[in-house]
């Protein structure tokens, strides 16, 4: 077994599963983990960083657990930042969180790497709405807020006019949208891979429920273990590479012109591909940290 570590899990509630089953796993392999609320820490920017947490300055970490919820983006992501810049080891760095967090910014750098991706709009003005939606193929087409999570803020419009009312709505939200192309023949199923390091080490396939086309979980989506085809195993790891990720959930679908990246998530959650997979992802995250989790060893060093 390799020598203990002092690992911080940056997480707002000990109880979450994904939480719980990282303290399990590095616990049973040894180490010394604790876990802090990120929006509890507050940070000395000086020429000597450091990072305070409910009057105490926290001691040197190992390495440090970025579970940060989209949001809480901008505060966790300047916590992590914190942490890089004093030397330690933080499993996802802060500049890639915010990279992949940014739907339209990482569908950009994805799309300039040659990553298949749905075909996707994205405008402003109201005088081009007509053209936007036709960008896509017009309908059926998904419009898709920026700032969404877990399948909120995605909806499918059945016909252009749906699409037009749907955008005007948002817009009269102030809010920045994507249109992009339904891909029906994926029939409501997308593919999650867990990536770590440069592996797909599980995968599952994710199925909407009747009548819904958005597969995920927290809507009723039902999972099971899957078998990934080399294509889509080789374009969840490039996709999590471009993004700067060492851990990721990349998610796919499957369609006519091969696989599609729907999304790179920084924060995957453990529950619905460890019960789909029976395997254990907790352990291979704290497995990866021992064998990566030097001090100092980090891209950026808090300069992104």
């Amino acid at each position: 077994m390799p020598k203990p570590l002092n690992i911080l899990v940056l997480s707002r509630s000990p109880r979450l599963y994904s939480t719980r089953r990282l303290v399990e796993a590095g616990t049973e392999r040894g180490h010394n983990l604790r876990v802090i609320d990120p929006l509890r820490c507050y940070m000395s920017i000086s020429s000597r960083p450091t990072v305070h947490y409910m009057g105490e300055e926290l001691e040197p970490f190992d390495a440090v657990i970025p579970r940060i919820g989209a949001s809480i983006t901008f505060y966790g992501t300047a916590v992590v930042r914190q942490f890089e810049m004093m030397g330690v080891f933080t499993l996802n760095e802060s500049v890639a969180i915010s990279r992949s967090r940014d739907k339209l910014r990482s569908m950009q750098l994805l799309s300039r790497k040659g990553i298949g991706l749905p075909t996707t709009g994205f405008g402003y003005s109201p005088d081009d709405t007509a053209d936007l939606i036709q960008l896509v193929g017009g309908a059926p087409l998904v419009v898709k807020l920026l700032e969404g999570t877990q399948g909120k803020g995605v909806v499918l419009a059945e016909t252009d006019q749906a699409a037009e009312s749907v955008i005007d709505a948002f817009r009269g939200l102030k809010a920045y949208f994507l249109t992009q192309e339904f891909i029906a023949e994926a029939k409501g199923a997308d593919l999650r891979c867990l990536v770590i390091g440069n592996r797909v080490v599980a995968s599952m396939k994710r199925q909407a429920k009747e009548g819904e086309f958005r597969s995920n979980l927290h809507r009723g989506g039902t999972a099971m273990q899957a078998k990934i085809s080399p294509a889509e195993r080789s374009t969840a790891v490039r996709a999590a590479r471009i993004m700067g990720l060492n851990v990721a959930g990349v998610d796919l679908m499957r369609s006519n012109h091969g696989p599609v990246v729907l999304e790179v998530n920084s924060s995957p959650g453990l529950e619905g591909i460890e019960k789909a997979t029976g395997k254990n992802i907790a352990g291979q995250i704290v497995e990866f940290i021992e064998k990566s989790g030097r001090n100092g060893n980090t891209k950026t060093r808090g300069r992104g």
